[in-house]
């Protein structure tokens, strides 16, 4: 059958309706492609974000919260030849790579007239745990405070995360993204910091000549870059956290016995990956409160040469109340359990000088040796989650593993 079709315009109506009905045709026609013209606009804004600040443009007033607990507006920066805006975050490994950088260029601008300001554009309920494989904190304001001190920042640290107010008008791409301004604070360069984030293999310092042509009075000869990093978490990504929690919540949880074999193994670690051993119990306290930040690292961690495995020491016909105490915390990892009711055995054959007492935590290289033992005590989810990332092997990032190893400084 073939399609029916009313047509809006019939060349046998009466030439006195065919001019109305031709406008009203028209205006139909205009009116459905302004509405789709909209509708596309605001669909490549959501999966794309706003559009970067163009070369010329005046800079974007801000008032924004720092790490200091100060406000820090734009109008501050008045007396300031040249200003520098770094988007920069905590999570990107890409942008922890640059902090170094930005740091020195800070240092070594600070007499020249140049102020270096850093604002952190995300959303910290738009990271998904999956991205948080090469950090140790998050993108929240309170976090940017722990990053700040950790590294020794010299430059103002402003949170923009919550409504994203100034980064909709600056437009920033990705972490890093630099913008730099003129005393007139006219925008003559944006893109990256260099042309390489392994710093010894950048041989173009594309922010440092735009601030050094500035500072001569001349014009930047390449005012626009590409900028590579993470994608800027705008507020529309928090949907793919929740996304994220609700795969992780599907999961099944299960609980094995473990042999006397298997905690000798165990402790051996042949996995080839760095291996997180949490030992607890249903009635120890201190265990269950921790179990939460483990299953968190485990998350964030777990696609990466890391892995995590709890093991309770409750007897075996007590597992229903472990799988209970597991399934509520969506603990997807390996847990196992002991295989019988000769508690001094296993213990001992996974550690003969261990006194049994739980929490009981090691972190073991893919070698056997242990980068980090807590006996009897809580960890420290912090400190614990930077020794992870120092010795997890550099994969995706070569030079990352430096960055958390190597000592912080800025050359005089």
């Amino acid at each position: 059958m073939k399609p029916y079709f009313i047509p809006l315009f019939d060349e046998s109506r009466s030439p006195d309706l065919r001019g109305v009905v031709r406008d009203i045709t028209l205006l139909v026609m205009l009116t459905l492609l302004t509405i789709t013209g909209k509708t596309v606009a605001a669909q490549e804004e959501g999966e794309h974000g706003p559009p970067t600040l163009a070369i010329g443009s005046s800079a974007p007033d801000f008032c924004l919260k720092g790490v200091d607990d100060q406000t820090h507006c734009l109008k501050d920066y008045g007396s300031i030849k040249v200003l520098m805006i770094a988007f920069i975050c905590n999570h990107c490994p890409t942008s922890q790579l640059y902090e170094s950088r930005i740091r020195q260029i800070a240092a070594d601008y600070k007499d020249r007239g140049v102020a270096v300001v850093a604002i952190e554009p995300n959303n910290p309920n738009a990271v998904r745990l999956d991205e948080m494989g090469y950090t140790d904190v998050g993108d929240s304001f309170e976090e940017m405070k722990i990053r700040a001190a950790y590294r020794s920042f010299n430059f103002p640290y402003l949170y923009d995360g919550e409504d994203q107010k100034t980064a909709n008008l600056y437009g920033p791409t990705a972490t890093p993204h630099v913008f730099i301004f003129d005393q007139e604070r006219k925008l003559r360069y944006e893109g990256r910091v260099d042309n390489n984030p392994r710093e010894p293999l950048a041989t173009r310092h594309d922010a440092r000549l735009a601030l050094d042509a500035l500072l001569a009075g001349k014009s930047v000869e390449t005012a626009k870059t590409p900028a590579v990093g993470c994608s800027t978490k705008w507020l529309y990504k928090e949907e793919g956290r929740r996304e994220e929690m609700l795969e992780i919540e599907k999961k099944p949880v299960n609980v094995k016995p473990a042999s006397v074999d298997d905690l000798r193994a165990l402790r051996k670690n042949g996995t080839g990956k760095l291996l997180l051993v949490d030992f607890w119990a249903t009635w120890c306290g201190p265990c269950r409160k921790e179990l939460p930040a483990f299953e968190t690292m485990y998350r964030m961690y777990g696609h990466r040469a890391f892995d995590l495995v709890t093991v309770s020491i409750n007897y075996p016909d007590e597992k229903p109340g472990v799988e209970k105490v597991l399934q509520a915390e969506h603990a997807t990892s390996t847990n196992l359990i002991l295989g019988s009711t000769d508690l001094y055995a296993q213990l001992a054959a996974f550690d003969p000088d261990w006194n049994a007492a739980v929490p009981y935590t090691l972190l073991i290289r893919p070698d056997g040796t242990i980068a980090y033992k807590a006996q009897s005590t809580n960890v420290d989810p912090l400190r614990l989650k930077r020794l992870i990332i120092a010795n997890l092997a550099d994969d995706d990032y070569i030079g990352h593993q430096a960055y958390w190893k190597g000592p912080v400084e800025v050359k005089k």
